[in-house]
């Protein structure tokens, strides 16, 4: 995978690379899917601790507006470290959206609506937001149209501050 990228990884090369038949490979991954998101749990579960349990702003502690720029920047930054991976584990979109850590990015982006207030249903607006954070998005910004993550940043900070109020 180091030299040839996410997208070169099958499940019959993993399993003649592990010594095992293609069979025990789907049964503990699931799919190809459920590799890459095996792949891609430790550096997810650090995300996670950072933004529920770490120190402001995007952990707990620092006003709502403040945490959704911060977990903004955060997954931007993820997703330049690790966008490769996640493209290929958000190949199926619809097991994308319902794989647990999108259950938890989704319920932290619409917990952090609530308490800011929005006045639109805080559930489809924490979709939207985090369409803007899909990996093939980012990466086409980013290794496509030649945008630097400073861009993207700027461009996240923006769309949540003309999306949410301030409730300080």
């Amino acid at each position: 995978m180091r030299t040839e990228g996410a997208e070169a990884l099958t499940m019959e090369r993993l399993a003649h690379s592990a010594g095992v038949g293609k069979g025990t490979v789907f049964r503990r991954f699931g799919s190809r899917s459920g590799l890459m998101f095996a792949l891609l749990d430790e550096a997810e579960q650090q995300l996670q601790h950072a933004y529920l349990f770490g120190p402001p702003p995007l952990g707990p502690g620092a006003a709502p507006v403040d945490r959704l720029l911060a977990y903004g920047r955060a997954r931007l930054t993820f997703l330049d470290e690790h966008g490769e991976l996640q493209l290929q584990a958000e190949r199926q979109p619809m097991s994308a959206y319902r794989s647990p850590p999108h259950a938890v990015e989704h319920t932290h982006v619409m917990n952090l609506l609530i308490q800011a207030r929005v006045t639109i249903n805080p559930r489809l607006l924490a979709d939207s937001l985090l369409a803007s954070l899909t990996a093939g998005l980012v990466l086409y910004q980013l290794r496509t149209q030649q945008f630097s993550l400073d861009d993207l940043v700027m461009t996240w900070e923006h769309l949540v501050r003309a999306t949410v109020p301030r409730a300080d």
